[in-house]
C-alpha cells in the first residue's frame, strides 16, 4: 500500500487506541521539547483526551524546522521554508505554548523553572529534548566553532549556514564531513548528507571533492549508499574509516584544516557532526546514566529513575530502536496512551513501536530501513525488520521516494495538526 498523509494518520489513530476519559479532574501535563516526540504527545493528548488534561508545551522555537529532510535542502531539492512548521494548530486544540527553555527540574516538588523566570507545576512531565553535543569529542571542535565548522544536525540556522558555505566553495574545492561515533541521531543521516551534497556538486561544482572521515567500522545502509555513490557520483567521494586514521581526527576551525592521524589536510568547507548525548536537561535532572542517555521502562517510556516522568525520542535509551523522527513519533503514541490510561485509571493498551528511516541517494533514488518492536523487561526489542536491497530497479526506488514524501506529509501533520 502506498504511504500517503491519509494512510499515515489513519494508522496513527489506530496505534493510539486510547481509552475514553470522563469525569476526571484536569491533570497537569508539561511537555518539554516540540519535535517529533514532544509535539506528537501534545497533539494526541489534546485530540484524544476529551479535555482531561491541561497540556503545556515548552519549546524555545516559535517555528520548528525538521531535521529530517533537511539534507534535501543541502542538496538543492527542497527549500528551507518547506521544512518550517508552526504550532498554531496545537494552540487551536487547546495546548498552551510557552516559548522558553526549562532551566531546572525539581522532581520532588514536581516543578520546573523557566529560563526567562517563573515556575510551572506538573502532575506528569514528558521530556523530549532531543540531543546536545559533546565539546571536544572531535578535538579542536566546540559549539563555539559551529559558525566556522557547522554541525547542521539541529535544523534551521545551521542548515542555512552550511548551504551558504557549500554554495560559496571554489570550483574543485574540498568538502569534508566528520561523522559522529555511535550512538547518535539518525544513523543514516550523515551518509544521506554526503549523497545530497554530492548531487548538488554535480549541478554546480562537478570537480569538487568530498572527504568523509568516519570513526566507525561500518554504518547504516552502507552497501546501499556505496552502491549509489558509485552509480551517481563516481570518483567524487572518498571515505576514510578508522583503519585509515579517521578515529584520530583533530580540526582547526580558524585555519580550515583537519588533522588525520597527525597529517594536516586543508579543506574549504568542514561539517563536523560531533558526539552526542541527551538534551542537557536530562543530565541536569539526574535522569541520564553514565552514557549520557536516559534509561526508560520499555513498556511505557517512563524514566527508570522517576515514574512520574516520561522520556522519549533521541534522548532515551530505546533498545533496538534507532534515534529517529519516526521512532520518536511512534514512542509518543505509546506515551499518550499511557498518560490517558493513568488519568482515567484504566489499563493502558500494550505498547507497540514502529520505525522507518528514509534516505535519498539521488533524485528519485531513495532507500529505506525499518521494523517493528515490542517491549521486554530489558529493552525495546526488534521483532521484524526490512531494508531496501542492492540493485533494485528504478521503479522500486522511485516508489520508495514517493512513499517518503507521503511519510513526511503524514508525520508533520501528526506532529502539528
Amino acid at each position: 500500500m502506498r504511504l500517503t498523509r491519509r494512510t499515515f494518520l489513519a494508522s496513527s489513530a489506530a496505534c493510539l487506541a486510547a481509552p475514553a476519559v470522563t469525569g476526571q479532574a484536569r491533570a497537569r501535563v508539561l511537555v518539554v521539547g516540540g519535535g517529533a516526540g514532544g509535539a506528537s504527545v501534545a497533539r494526541h493528548l489534546a485530540a484524544e483526551g476529551a479535555g482531561a488534561a491541561d497540556i503545556t508545551l515548552i519549546e524555545p522555537n516559535a517555528v520548528y524546522h525538521t531535521c529530517f529532510f533537511s539534507n534535501l535542502h543541502l542538496g538543492g531539492l527542497r527549500s528551507l521554508e518547506s521544512l518550517a512548521h508552526s504550532y498554531d494548530r496545537l494552540r487551536g486544540l487547546g495546548v498552551t505554548l510557552i516559548s522558553d527553555r526549562v532551566a531546572a527540574v525539581d522532581r520532588e516538588r514536581r516543578r520546573v523553572a523557566l529560563a526567562a523566570g517563573g515556575t510551572l507545576d506538573w502532575d506528569w512531565l514528558v521530556l523530549s529534548p532531543g540531543i546536545d553535543f559533546v565539546d571536544d569529542s572531535v578535538p579542536g571542535w566546540t559549539l563555539a566553532a559551529a559558525d566556522l565548522m557547522p554541525h547542521a544536525y539541529k535544523a534551521g540556522g545551521q542548515t542555512r549556514l552550511l548551504r551558504k558555505q557549500l554554495d560559496a566553495m571554489p570550483q574543485g574545492g574540498t568538502f569534508c564531513l566528520v561523522a559522529p561515533p555511535n550512538p547518535y541521531r539518525c544513523p543514516p543521516g550523515p551518509y544521506e548528507r554526503i549523497s545530497m551534497i554530492a548531487h548538488r556538486f554535480t549541478q554546480v561544482n562537478p570537480t569538487a571533492r568530498i572527504l568523509l572521515l568516519d570513526p566507525k567500522e561500518g554504518y547504516s545502509k552502507q552497501t546501499l549508499f556505496e552502491e549509489g555513490w558509485q552509480a551517481h557520483y563516481p570518483n567524487m567521494i572518498e571515505r576514510l574509516g578508522p583503519e585509515m586514521g579517521s578515529d584520530r581526527v583533530e580540526v582547526r576551525p580558524d585555519r580550515m584544516e583537519v588533522v588525520i592521524d597527525g597529517e594536516v589536510e586543508k579543506v574549504d568547507v568542514c561539517n563536523v557532526i560531533p558526539g552526542q548525548v541527551a538534551g542537557r536537561i536530562i543530565g541536569e535532572a539526574g535522569l541520564a546514566d553514565e552514557t549520557g542517555w536516559a534509561p526508560i521502562d520499555p513498556a511505557s517510556m517512563k524514566s527508570r529513575d522517576d515514574p512520574a516522568i516520561f522520556i522519549l525520542g533521541d534522548a532515551a535509551v530505546a533498545g533496538d530502536m534507532p534515534k529517529s523522527a519516526s521512532a520518536a513519533n511512534s514512542q509518543a503514541k505509546v506515551v499518550a496512551a499511557v498518560l490517558l490510561a493513568e488519568i482515567s485509571g484504566n489499563a493502558a493498551p500494550p505498547a507497540r513501536y514502529v520505525n522507518t528511516c528514509w534516505s535519498l541517494i539521488a533524485p528519485e533514488d531513495s532507500v529505506k530501513v525499518g521494523g517493528t518492536y515490542e517491549p521486554t523487561p530489558e529493552k525495546i526489542t526488534s521483532i521484524d525488520r526490512f531494508i531496501s536491497q542492492p540493485e533494485e530497479d528504478r521503479a522500486t526506488r522511485l516508489a520508495t521516494w514517493q512513499q517518503s514524501l507521503g511519510w513526511y506529509a503524514g508525520i508533520t501533520s501528526d506532529m502539528f495538526g
